[in-house]
């Protein structure tokens, strides 16, 4: 491992320069560690690392580990495994190295091949979306950080997502792929909803779909965070007004896309979400088993045949 380093500084190896990798390699180079190697196969891999790690040598993955005093493994969930045991298999992982990955399905259960080596293992994750620019860097500052890792090495791992400018949070292991769902159900699937409305509102002869879309969806996303859903919902399930719902489902139907496509699938989305909100408001008090009757009535039978509630 490297011995380079100033005092209470380490030799940082990154395993990939994807957008995660590139980003937090360059927000621990900022607190003056060095950053010693980087994995880049890509050619918009090796342009990132150039950029956001100008003067970092690209290297293969076990030079990388061989190198390294703390290797952050940011690559996809499903490739995590393999490349930790892999590099067990080859002897790679060193006694007392800090081993961190950034997946959050993932908690610290995968690292097990690097800890029987001696290696300490931490699960970190950002609670955001990385775009892969310079511009991620700012964003961490604050960014919520669920940190896993066994009882004695918490402190390292705190300490670290307090390096990269984040607020760190414990999560058990178990807790993480709830976790890591509910984030993507709610980022991942919001990118699909709008992009949904955008392509509904640009079929029905709206010139500028994100701009009317805007003001609507930043005040719905405030309110729902600040105040809860019950205060932030407005529209025709709240209101218990089943003709409006008949009517956007019928309205949705008719639509077509500038290929002459129907919009199939924003009406299912539609018809889902709508059925999920009656759930909610029901459950909540909001609304009268009459009226939550009515309501389904006019979603109509959806498109899977699935048995309703």
């Amino acid at each position: 491992m490297s011995t380079t380093t100033a005092p209470g500084r380490l030799g940082v190896g990154i395993i990939s320069a994807g957008r995660v990798g590139a980003v937090l390699g360059s927000a621990l180079r900022a607190v003056e560690h060095q950053v010693v190697g980087v994995h880049a196969v890509s050619e918009a891999s090796r342009e990132r690392a150039e950029m956001l790690l100008p003067g970092v040598p690209v290297l293969e993955v076990e030079e990388i580990v061989r190198r390294a005093e703390l290797v952050l493994l940011a690559v996809p969930d499903d490739a995590l495994a393999g490349l930790v045991q892999g590099l067990a298999d080859l002897g790679a992982w060193q006694m007392g190295q800090i081993v961190v990955h950034t997946s959050g399905a993932h908690g610290t259960g995968v690292l097990a091949p690097a800890q029987a080596a001696g290696a300490i293992p931490i699960a970190l994750h950002p609670a955001m979306t990385f775009s892969g620019w310079s511009t991620d860097l700012a964003r961490l500052t604050g960014c919520p950080m669920a940190v896993t890792a066994p009882a004695a090495f918490l402190p390292v791992g705190q300490a670290l997502a307090v390096e990269l400018g984040g607020e760190p949070f414990v999560l058990d292991e178990a807790a993480r792929p709830a976790y890591h769902a509910a984030l993507a159900h709610g980022a991942n699937h919001l990118v699909t909803l709008v992009d949904q409305a955008v392509r509904a509102l640009a079929a029905a002869g709206v010139a500028d779909p994100e701009a009317t879309l805007q003001p609507l969806l930043t005040a719905a996303l405030d309110r729902t965070l600040h105040e809860g859903a019950e205060h932030a919902l407005t529209g025709p399930v709240a209101r218990g007004d089943a003709g409006t719902l008949s009517r956007h489902l019928t309205a949705l139907a008719a639509l077509r896309d500038e290929q002459g496509r129907a919009l199939d699938e924003v009406v299912a989305t539609y018809r889902a979400l709508a059925e999920a909100t009656v759930r909610q408001r029901l459950d909540a008090g909001r609304l009268g088993e009459e009226q939550a009757a009515r309501l389904r009535e006019a979603l109509g039978p959806d498109s899977t045949g699935a048995v309703r509630w």
